[in-house]
């Protein structure tokens, strides 16, 4: 079993700053890639950034040159370093890590942009 939780949420003016944090436990062998997705209320889960083990990372153009998304290999975790905050980044972000063929979802944390 599994287990992954997202942490870092939190309400911040626009322009502001945030670091999320999502850490994997369990039985755990090998992680592929782990990805940070987001939902806004009424819009579809979207892609923000992924990384592969390797390092590999991939943005969504809305948050290319903002965000930032790192991990720890030996601590099963990842980060996502969010600068510029603007209120349409408003949404509950959710960590995914997939082994080897699953994918595996935590519960989620909220981001809320002011103007």
């Amino acid at each position: 079993q599994v287990h992954v939780v997202e942490s870092g949420g939190g309400l911040v003016q626009a322009g502001g700053s945030l670091r999320l944090s999502c850490a994997a436990s369990g039985s755990i062998f090998r992680i592929n890639a782990m990805t940070w997705y987001r939902q806004a209320p009424g819009k579809q889960r979207e892609l923000v950034a992924a990384i592969t083990s390797g390092g590999s990372t991939n943005y969504a153009d809305s948050v290319k040159g903002r965000f930032t998304i790192s991990r720890d290999n030996a601590k099963n975790t990842v980060h996502l370093q969010m600068n510029s905050l603007k209120p349409e980044d408003t949404a509950v972000y959710y960590c995914n890590v997939r082994i080897a063929t699953t994918y595996y979802w935590g519960q989620g944390t909220q981001v809320t942009v002011s103007s």
